[in-house]
């Protein structure tokens, strides 16, 4: 009976050792992903960066150091990592078609940050509604009117034409 209270307050102070190493490294993936998106904030604000896409490489940036970090940490603990890749591989797929929308709305995010139709500022038109571009997000872009923001979402703009009623310098 000895033998195993002491096999279990071993192996209680074993894991417990674990849980802390793996909690500092969820803590230090964390801290490295807010480091690295306020380094993306940064840039932004430099005159010559594209505010849009330095402000969505910082948000994917500091996701995928979060990502790695809850993984890095669950590795740390004993958990079957393997298995937690690619479960998320067959999560992601399954996914995928579940949310066919809100990615056709991301992808076309992306697009639209990369191919610049039209800047922030830029007064455009787009399937009946009419206003200044005010941003650009992943999923929408705002429209500032006088009766207050429209949010588009991305994918609408990005297979409708649109006019550009007057673009900023």
């Amino acid at each position: 009976m000895d033998a195993m209270i002491v096999n279990v307050t071993t192996e209680a102070s074993r894991f417990a050792g674990r849980a802390v190493v793996a909690v500092l490294l969820l803590v230090g993936f964390w801290l490295a992903g807010l480091m690295v998106q306020r380094l993306m904030a940064r840039l932004e604000r430099a005159e010559h960066a594209r505010q849009d896409i330095v402000a969505l490489l910082g948000q994917v940036a500091k996701g995928t150091l979060v990502v790695l970090g809850v993984v890095t940490a669950l590795g740390t603990v004993g958990v079957n990592v393997t298995a937690l890749v690619a479960g998320l591989g067959l999560t992601g797929f399954a996914l995928g078609f579940a949310f066919r929308d809100v990615l056709s709305n991301l992808l076309a995010g992306l697009l639209l940050l990369v191919y610049r139709p039209f800047a922030r500022h830029d007064l455009i038109s787009v399937t009946g509604y009419e206003g200044t571009v005010a941003g650009v997000d992943l999923r929408y872009t705002t429209l500032q009117r006088d009766d207050g923001k429209v949010l588009i979402p991305n994918s609408i703009l990005f297979t409708n034409p649109i006019q550009l009623r007057s673009r900023t310098p």
